[in-house]
Parts: structure tokens; sequence; C-alpha cells
């Protein structure tokens, strides 16, 4: 034991002699803006530089980030962390686009990469080149229009009925509404991305959860490596049960290829198929095809798994917390839906009518705008990925002058940038949806440097479709049939670690029908 407590002792030492030398050279940091030395944020110390705050909880880590935007506005400023090379934070919308046009410049890099790999080893969030694009491809395959059609028409209806009902039988309960909106979304993507049945409760789920938690963790944690060694027993578990998982959803697609082709050699035809039953599998066997390698085809599924279910439950829970604390929001939404079913003729439904009364495809992004405008609102405050890391392949320099040699890094949280008064206004931290309304009560758009929470360039996000697709149907649906009283209501909900934003406990609330 003496031994192994030694080697111990003499590990923790090394790392502690290394991190001091990194922040050493992190105290150097030489980046220049037009020949000067930029900045230095709030709480910058000798040697550590910012890094205790980023020893901090997520959450505060982006507290500090929004009081770093309120300070310095545009201005970009220097960030000297003992895990990071030298690098900036950034708070200007036109340096942002720079990054969006030059994704070839600024890529996920080694450090990036190297904390993310055991979760979504070469899957799309950290693939670049050619393997990047295969899986882009694969991706537009699956959310083609005819795709989306069936998700809006047949399984976001069916899947939402059943969360109804089952929030019938729940009424005058508290039930957390994070986890009602997330097994939608993972209905939703077993069935259509791999043609498996999934739950957001089943062991893979939370799994997860706890993988990603733990992953966010070695972004911020500059002992990570010993931490998991001594205590990172829940972690690896975890770990190994997504790793399988992925093994199972490539396995169960290399079986239904399997069977297919059977069928087809037996002139075996399929009666009364679905049109989700159709395309079911459609984004698994598309990565098959295209990529081949099983094992990278499980990292792409993984991460197409995540990017599809969890932000848009998550954006879904911020969503239905903010309506809840602004009832003269949510009284307009009531008043969109009831004009929508004047206009249509239709019986206003209520909880207590049959199942087939209420059809929710008649609720589609033109005809609610201010549905619409209720979710780019929840997106713009609380962002799904709320902060990004991006290293340089060359030195560049930003738009406002600022020179980035190669290998630096260049950060921004999007949580902090889109509370900004220079890019919203005065009223940045009021939930406005009329924001993203014109005159007309028609929506409009925004640029993805200015609301980047699709990304941008080359790499805006696949999925924006269906998120609002998802969420033009959902919001109004559960606003109109269901009040959802906050549980603890004089409690400000925040995220808990991740790499996206998951409510922490939850969004408890009492169910109430309408």
């Amino acid at each position: 034991m003496s031994l192994v407590h030694q080697a111990a002792q003499f590990a923790v030492g090394a790392v502690f002699v290394a991190l001091l030398f990194r922040a050493i050279q992190s105290s150097w940091n030489v980046i220049r803006r037009n020949g000067e030395p930029l900045k230095k944020p709030p709480n910058t110390l000798p040697l550590v530089g910012n890094g205790l705050q980023f020893l901090q909880s997520r959450w505060k880590l982006f507290e500090w980030f929004d009081k770093c935007q309120r300070q310095f506005g545009y201005e970009t400023v220097a960030l000297t962390v003992p895990t990071l090379p030298p690098g900036v934070l950034i708070h200007d919308p036109r340096n942002l686009e720079f990054v969006f046009k030059n994704e070839g410049i600024f890529t996920k890099g080694n450090f990036v990469k190297g904390r993310s790999w055991d979760l979504f080893g070469n899957g799309i969030i950290n693939a670049d080149g050619e393997l990047w694009k295969i899986q882009r491809k694969a991706g537009l395959s699956f959310l083609n229009t005819a795709n989306l059609r069936v998700l809006t028409d047949v399984a976001l209806p069916q899947y939402l009925k059943e969360s109804v009902n089952d929030l019938k039988l729940r009424a005058g309960q508290t039930v957390d509404l994070q986890h009602v909106f997330h097994e939608i979304t993972t209905k939703l993507m077993g069935k259509m991305a791999y043609n498996m049945e999934m739950h957001a409760d089943d062991e893979f789920s939370t799994s997860f959860d706890h993988a990603s938690g733990g992953t966010a963790e070695r972004f911020q944690n500059p002992m990570w490596y010993i931490n998991e060694v001594l205590f990172g027993s829940q972690l690896r578990a975890s770990m190994k049960v997504v790793r399988e998982f992925g093994r199972r959803i490539v396995a169960s697609a290399v079986k239904d290829r399997r069977d297919q082709q059977t069928r087809k050699e037996e002139n075996v035809f399929v009666e009364d198929e679905s049109k989700l039953d159709q395309i079911s599998g459609s984004l698994i066997q598309s990565l098959l095809d295209a990529i081949g390698d099983e094992k990278i085809v499980a990292d792409a599924a993984l991460t197409y798994l995540s990017a599809g279910r969890d932000t848009t439950g998550q954006a879904l829970t911020w969503t239905f917390y903010l309506l809840a604390k602004n009832p003269t929001k949510l009284a307009k939404l009531h008043a969109e839906v009831s004009g929508l079913f004047r206009e249509h003729d239709l019986q206003t439904p209520t909880i207590d009518d049959d199942d087939d009364v209420f059809d929710p495809t008649i609720f589609t992004p033109a005809s609610m705008p201010f549905a619409m405008a209720v979710f780019y609102e929840a997106l713009r405050l609380y962002p799904p990925i709320p902060f990004e890391i991006r290293q340089c392949t060359e030195d560049v320099t930003l738009p406002d002058g600022t020179f980035l040699p190669r290998n630096s890094v260049l950060v921004w949280c999007i949580l902090a940038m889109q509370r900004s008064k220079l890019t919203w206004g005065n009223d940045a931290d009021v939930f406005s949806p009329e924001r993203f309304l014109d005159d007309d009560g028609k929506l409009v758009s925004r640029s993805a440097p200015e609301f980047p929470v699709f990304y941008g360039g080359p790499r805006t996000c696949l999925g924006k479709k269906m998120a609002e697709a998802i969420a033009v149907q959902v919001i109004p649906t559960m606003a109109w049939l269901f009040s959802f009283v906050l549980a603890d209501e004089g409690r400000e909900r925040v995220a808990k670690t991740s790499l996206t934003l998951p409510m922490e406990g939850g969004l408890p609330v009492k169910v109430v029908g309408r």
C-alpha cells in the first residue's frame, strides 16, 4: 500500500509541477490587438490567471462570462487558464462571423478532442475534413423534406399524444416536465433515426447524462485525469454503457438491413407498413452506407442521438419555465391558439375530450408565429449549447485586429453573448418573444453571429428544422391543454454541469387541466 500511496503522491506532484509551468506560460499571454496587450477579465490573479473561475460550477462560470460581456461589451479580452493554451474570450458578432466563415482555421483541436473523445470519438462533433463531410451528408439525407413530413404528420403526433394522455392521468400530481419532453424527443430519435424503442429513463439515457457531466468537468478541472483515476469509477461505468449502446445501435441496424435483404430475395411484401416504419432507421442506414466502419458509425450515431434528443428536450423545458414565470406571454400564446381554432372552424379541445379531437398538425411555423417567437426567445436566454472552444490551426487576425498565433484558443459563451445589450437592447435580460416579430406579427430572422444558437457557416446545425417542427407542435398543445404550476416557484432554475444545458433537478410542476 505504501508503494501505491507514494506513486499517487508522485503523480499528483508531477501534475502540479506541470500545471505550475503551464500557469507561468499562460501568464505570458503575448496575444495582442493592433500591437497592444489585451485587457484582462475580472478576477484575474497572478500565475493562475482565470483558472479559479473555471473551477466553479458550470453555471457560476457562465455568470462570470456574462459579467465579462457586460463589462467589456464587444471588446476581445485575454483568457489565461492553466488548463488552456493562451487564448481570448470574444463577444463581438463580427469576430464570431469570421470564425463561422473560416471553420477550417478554427477547429475543435486536440484540446477539445482529447477531453471529449471517450464520449463522441469520431462523431461529427469531433470530426474534421472528409469524415465530417460524410457524416453531415448522411445527416442531411436523414433530415430530408419527406422524412420531416413523416415526423410532423405521423411520428410526433403519436408520441405527443402518448405524453398528453399520461399527463391527463397525472392531473393534480407533480411531474418533472423536463422528463416529459425528454421522453418525446428520445422516442422520436430512437424510432426515426435508429428504428429502436428508446425511453428517457432507460440505462443508456441516465448513463449518457452522467458521462456528459463528467466530460464537461474535464474542460474546467486541471486535475481531471488524476481525479478520474482515483474517483472516476462511476464515470467509467457510464462511458462503458454508452459505448456498448452505440454498438447495439449498429448491430440492430445491420440486422435490419439483413432482414430487409432476405425479404427482398424471397419477395416478401410487408402489408400495412406505415410511413414511419418505412423510414425508421434511415439515419443509421445512411451512416452505414457512407462510412462502413462500424466503430465510427457507432460514434456518429451517439453524437447525432445526443444532438437530436437532448438539446430539443432541454430547450422545451426552459421554454415552459419561462412561460410559467411570464403569465402575460402565456396568455398571448393561448390567444394565438384560440384564434387558429376559430380560423379552422374547429371545436375548442379540452383534456376531457376524446383523444382524436386534437390534431397538432395544424400548428406550423407559419400559423403560429408567436409560439415560434416564444421558442426562439427561450433559445436566446438558455441556449442548449451554451459554451464553445476552438483552437487555431494557423496564425490568424480577427476583424477587430486581435492576432492569434497558431494553437491559441478562442472561447465564446453563447449564453452570455445573447444577453448583450449592445446586440439585443436594454431589455436583453427580459423574456420578450416580441423581439422576434415584426410590426405585422410575422417572424423575423436574426443573423447567425447575433443569434448563434444553431451555430453558423458550414457547420450550421442540421437539426434546426427538426427542432422547430417539434417545438411548434409541443408548445401550443401542452400550453393549451394544461397549466403547469411551478412546484418551487420562488427558486431560480439553473443548469447542471453538462456539455448541453439540462435544468438542474429537472422542472417539477403541478399538472392542472385547463
